[in-house]
């Protein structure tokens, strides 16, 4: 059975996202400037062979040279994704800002429009059993 919107978005404690919202983007934003200070790791280029380590015998446990090599480009792409990743967190939680500043100043005004509603049927009524 599906739930309509109206009842999703009653259940949604909206004093509380209206509070936090600035811990949002400001956490938005710490984990964007790390992420933007953090050097892109670079995969070093491969030493000269040296006849010390020609001479060197194979351990099957320690990772070939391409392998090492395919696990530093592995590395910088996941820190690109990263880094893009949190540009969007911070994009998402900019966006969240404004629309939480948005429904709160909605809200005030729909606070006004009751009140003046209200002010205009308690004077219709009035004139109504007056006349």
């Amino acid at each position: 059975m599906a739930i309509g919107w109206m009842t999703v978005l009653k259940l949604v404690p909206w004093d509380d996202v209206i509070a936090n919202a600035p811990k949002v983007v400001e956490g938005a934003r710490k984990l964007w400037k790390t992420v933007a200070r953090s050097p892109v790791p670079v995969p070093s280029p491969e030493p000269a062979s040296s006849p010390e380590v020609a001479a060197a015998p194979a351990a099957p446990e320690l990772a070939t040279r391409s392998e090492l090599q395919a696990l530093a480009a592995t590395v910088s792409t996941l820190h690109e994704q990263m880094a893009e990743s949190s540009a969007l967190i911070e994009a998402l939680a900019d966006q969240n800002a404004q629309l939480i500043g948005q429904i709160e100043s909605n809200r005030v005004w729909l606070g006004w429009l009751m009140a003046v509603v209200a002010a205009l049927a308690a004077g219709l009524v009035y004139l109504l059993l007056r006349g």
